[in-house]
């Protein structure tokens, strides 16, 4: 064979021309080929859509657990007894926080009880008219206020408004030079306005606390009001999503309280909040309460909720918010 390719160049050349013409077509496509990792940042828009096909994964997997353990809400148990046969699981198993937050997490404020967990802080660290409400009930923030004092260590121009009607003013956490910053009222937060001269505590519904203080919108909302949560966030929510009306607030910080709930009860008022736009992106139960309340299930927990409707900080860039949008909106 050696001797033919001597004797014959053309011929040689011939061979050469068929192998490496059968590479060429053998070979996949350039572009298909494996290339180097790059993280390319897609974008917040994309992000966000990406979260959404997540949490709709979860919509749909909560029917299916519903089914596997009911069939119906009607025969779910909040936590099952702990008796044969056993179903492994627990009202929280059908609510997890699978939304992705397209910004940074981070905790603000106490790693314990107090402490929240917030989306995209950056996006409001430098906002002009930063708004955020912290709305408690039991010694809330006369003992805690370590979200509040985060928030305004850790932000140019964020302003609270403090509601708590058991007690008279913030935590010592917030250092007396940033006093200026902060609001607060010794009311409480209802479905409904009760604020005469002998209604003890005087009760406001949010949208009257906005307008009170000039606020259409609220970038960051903490509430937590020992179980009144259910009542008060269903007469907020519910017109919004009957005129389909966003939610006027970006993100939502609250703890829930199963006392005397159902799981038919519990279902419903979350699909209020997910009809609303509400997403939740971070959880995390009660271990506190549990720890000094042994014999009672573990129902409590805080849940961080992005609004994904409407136009606000967290799922908009500054420069896609209108003007119009309320105390706070962004300029270019």
């Amino acid at each position: 064979m050696a001797a033919a390719f001597l004797r014959s160049p053309r011929f040689t050349l011939f061979i050469v021309v068929v192998i490496c013409g059968s590479l060429l077509v053998l070979a996949p496509p350039f572009s298909n080929r494996a290339a180097p990792f790059t993280l390319v940042d897609e974008g917040l828009a994309s992000r966000l859509a990406r979260s959404d096909k997540i949490y709709n994964a979860t919509l749909r997997n909560r029917k299916e657990l519903i089914k596997k353990y009911g069939p119906s809400p009607e025969d779910i148990a909040l936590f099952p007894p702990d008796t044969p046969p056993r179903p492994p699981y627990t009202v929280w198993d059908f609510f997890p926080a699978s939304y992705n937050c397209p910004h940074e997490l981070v905790r603000i404020g106490a790693l314990g009880d107090g402490g929240k967990w917030v989306c995209g802080l950056s996006r409001v660290v430098k906002k002009p008219g930063c708004v955020v409400y912290s709305i408690v009930i039991s010694l809330g923030i006369n003992h805690e206020s370590s979200f509040e004092a985060d928030i305004l260590k850790n932000t140019d121009d964020c302003r609270i408004w403090g509601y708590d009607f058991s007690v008279r003013k913030f935590g010592p956490q917030i250092p007396i030079l940033r006093w200026h910053r902060t609001y607060f009222k010794p009311y409480a937060l209802g479905g409904q306005d009760k604020h005469e001269a002998t209604d003890d505590p005087k009760m406001y519904t949010l949208n009257t606390l906005m307008k009170q203080n000039g606020h259409t919108h609220i970038d960051i909302l903490k509430i937590d009001i020992e179980g009144w949560e259910f009542d008060t966030l269903t007469a907020l929510i519910q017109p919004y999503v009957d005129s389909g009306t966003p939610l006027p607030f970006g993100q939502l910080q609250l703890e829930v309280h199963l006392w005397s709930k159902n799981f038919p009860q519990f279902l419903k008022w979350w699909e209020i909040l997910e009809s609303a736009g509400l997403r939740p992106f971070m959880t995390e139960p009660n271990l506190v309460y549990l720890n000094y309340n042994p014999n009672r299930m573990s129902d409590l927990a805080e849940y961080s909720f992005l609004n994904t409707k409407g136009e606000n900080v967290f799922t908009h860039n500054p420069h896609q918010i209108s003007l119009e949008s309320g105390v706070g909106a962004l300029s270019e």
